[in-house]
């Protein structure tokens, strides 16, 4: 599978690393509605209509426009929209890179032929667990034969994530998961769950070794992110750091709002199409009172290339944070 190649991600750093101006990632609501219902989930609804093509085109062009080197494709399920490839391709038109992030029930030979047809770079797959049952329906069972089309065809790059803090029970399946990734051809990484804030949902022991366990082995951007960020959650402390949402992170909902993430709506809350760059001066340089305790690893990996750059400023309302305390030693 050919995925994001290194050429491309050297690209994105140099960019990232030459100006303080441009995005480095950018998630696109495309809809809101979902085929599944999983009862952790607070981003989709039942009812949404897809967001008009030509919609989703223009905000592909306006983030082009901005220098945002990453446009990944979400939702809800963003395989339910009927131009999914299209938008793929339009992001691609750009020199941009296109990933997407799907539930994966979807999958079949002919998508996979068409996203590899656009040009699509990666795409990710949660899964929660070995079998479905009232909180989650992603999982081994319910997609083996999905993610075996994916081995056999994409030309793009697949990314399993195990999602730690959902259940217990569902703790040692994370292992089966992994396993099952690493088989097919797939690579591997482990997410904890946030909660409507976007802050932290303390593991358990258990589910600490079982973390532990699966991320023996990092890659160098996993190890970082580790180091910088997801290690202090653990334990249930916060972080020290310069959140750059709503300047080198963009979330554009299904309105065509830029937010800080899918758990900040409303901040900054300004039309893409409005969007400028002083907007994202002002954004780089604006503290968040979410960040100590924000496990939206999207956001950290986004951020993480300017902790060495200057401060910032509180912002003039601050954010609504739920603190967690630490989990039980």
């Amino acid at each position: 599978m050919a995925g994001v190649t290194l050429r491309d991600g050297l690209k994105v750093a140099a960019n990232v690393l030459l100006s303080t101006r441009k995005p480095m990632l950018a998630h696109l609501v495309v809809t809101r509605y979902c085929n599944l219902d999983c009862a952790y989930c607070s981003e989709y609804d039942k009812i949404s209509k897809p967001v008009p093509l030509e919609l989703l085109l223009e905000r592909v062009d306006r983030l082009a426009a901005l220098g945002a080197q990453i446009v990944t494709l979400t939702g809800g399920e963003p395989m339910t929209h009927p131009g999914h490839e299209d938008v793929i391709r339009r992001i691609r038109s750009h020199g941009m890179v296109a990933t997407t992030i799907t539930n994966g029930f979807l999958m079949t030979k002919k998508s996979i032929e068409g996203m590899n047809e656009a040009g699509l770079q990666e795409l990710q797959i949660s899964i929660d667990g070995v079998k479905p049952d009232e909180v989650s329906k992603k999982t081994l069972k319910s997609l083996m034969g999905r993610l075996k089309l994916l081995s056999e065809h994409a030309k793009f790059h697949v990314n399993i994530n195990s999602v730690l803090g959902i259940t217990e029970e569902r703790t040692q399946d994370a292992i089966e998961v992994a396993e099952t990734a690493k088989a097919l051809g797939f690579s591997h990484t482990v997410g904890v769950l946030h909660d409507a804030e976007g802050t932290l949902a303390p593991l358990s022991d258990t589910q600490r070794a079982v973390y532990d366990k699966l991320t023996d082995k990092r890659s160098i951007v996993h190890q970082i992110n580790y180091l910088m960020f997801q290690k202090n959650l653990m334990a249930g402390l916060p972080n020290d750091w310069r959140c750059r949402a709503g300047a080198r992170y963009l979330y554009i909902c299904e309105d065509g709002l830029v937010h800080y993430c899918s758990q900040q709506r409303g901040h900054p809350g300004v039309p893409l199409a409005d969007y400028t760059t002083a907007d994202i001066v002002r954004e780089y340089s604006t503290a968040k009172s979410c960040a100590p305790f924000c496990t939206v690893s999207c956001v950290h990996q986004a951020s993480f290339l300017d902790a060495w750059r200057g401060g910032q400023k509180p912002a003039k309302a601050p954010l609504q944070v739920a603190h967690k305390q630490p989990a039980a030693a």
